[in-house]
C-alpha cells in the first residue's frame, strides 16, 4: 500500500493477500481520516481537538458493536465490518499519537521520542502481523523496531516540511551533544554540525531497522515479501541522505520510480545481515 498521507504504512497492494485487504484497507483509512483530522484543513486547534474526541467516540462505539454517528461512514462502517479481526487499543494509540500530533512536545531523549513511535507507528505493525496470525514476542518486538525505524526516517527526510509548521523531532539531548539549536533545526539551517547530527540520526534508525530486518526473512509468502519491501525502501532513504551528505535541511530525499528495480532487487536478494 502505497500511503501519500500516511507516510508509513503500506496498504493493500497486490502483494496482499485478498482475505486481508478488506481489513487492510479499514486500518489505512482508520489512520489517514484521522491524521487529517490532526493535520489538514484550515481550522483551530480547538477544533482538531474535538473532532479527534468525536473520532474516538465513533471508534468506543463500533469497538461496543454499536452504531458510529453518521459522520465518518467511510471509516467506521467497514471498520465495523472487520473489528473481529482487530485491536481496538492499537486504534486508540493510534489516536493518541494524533492528539499529540496538535500540540507536539520538545523531545527529552531518544526514549521519549520512541514512546511516540510506540503510538504513532509501532500499532499499525502489530495490526498488520495480527491479521497474519504472528504474535510472538520475537515477531512483534522486530516489528515495533521497523515500525519506529521508518518513523524516524520519515522525520529525518522530512525537515523541509517539519521546520515550517513547527515541528521539531530531534531530541534535546542529540542537539545538546552536537552543539545544534533547536532553532537552528526548525529555520533548516545547515552546517556542519548539523549534517553531523543527521548523520548520528540517520545511524540510529538504521540500527533499529536492521534489528528488525530478520523479521522480513520469516515472514512466510507475500507477507515477507511486501515487508522486506518496506524495509528497503526504508534503508534507500537513509542510503540517499547519505548520498547527499546529510543535507536534509536543504531538500528532501525521496524515492522514485527510477529507484524501483534497485528496491525489488535489494528485496529478493535481502540477507539477515542486510
Amino acid at each position: 500500500m502505497s500511503v501519500e498521507h500516511y507516510e508509513n504504512f503500506p496498504v493493500a497492494s497486490v502483494l496482499c493477500p485478498p482475505a486481508l485487504r478488506p481489513a487492510v484497507v479499514a486500518i489505512y483509512h482508520f489512520a489517514r481520516t484521522a491524521d487529517d483530522l490532526a493535520d489538514e484543513g484550515d481550522v483551530t486547534t480547538a477544533e482538531r481537538v474535538q473532532a479527534l474526541r468525536d473520532y474516538r467516540a465513533d471508534l468506543a462505539a463500533v469497538a461496543a458493536d454499536q452504531a458510529p454517528s453518521a459522520r465518518w461512514p467511510q471509516v467506521f462502517l467497514p471498520l465495523r465490518r472487520e473489528l473481529h479481526r482487530l485491536q481496538p487499543p492499537l486504534l486508540h494509540d493510534l489516536l493518541d499519537a494524533f492528539e499529540q500530533d496538535l500540540t507536539p512536545p520538545r523531545y527529552r531523549d531518544r526514549a521519549h521520542l520512541l514512546d511516540y513511535c510506540r503510538r504513532s507507528a509501532n500499532p499499525v505493525g502489530r495490526l498488520l502481523l495480527g491479521l497474519y496470525g504472528v504474535n510472538d514476542a520475537a515477531s512483534l518486538r522486530r516489528s515495533d523496531a521497523i515500525c519506529s525505524a521508518l518513523q524516524l526516517i520519515n522525520f529525518w527526510q522530512d525537515f523541509t516540511r517539519d521546520g515550517p509548521n513547527a515541528r521539531l523531532y530531534v531530541p534535546q539531548a542529540d542537539l545538546e551533544r552536537h552543539g545544534v539549536s533547536a532553532d537552528e533545526v526548525l529555520a533548516c539551517q545547515d552546517s556542519a554540525a548539523a549534517r553531523t547530527l543527521i548523520r548520528d540520526l540517520c545511524n540510529w534508525a538504521r540500527e533499529l531497522m536492521l534489528e528488525g530486518a530478520p523479521l522480513a526473512l520469516t515472514l512466510r509468502g507475500r507477507a515477507g515479501l511486501e515487508l522486506r519491501l518496506v524495509v528497503q525502501g526504508g534503508l534507500l532513504i537513509l542510503d540517499k541522505i547519505t548520498a547527499g551528505g546529510h543535507d536534509s535541511l536543504l531538500r528532501r530525499p525521496a524515492v522514485t520510480a527510477g529507484d524501483v528495480p534497485r528496491l525489488a532487487w535489494r528485496a529478493l536478494t535481502m540477507r539477515a545481515t542486510s
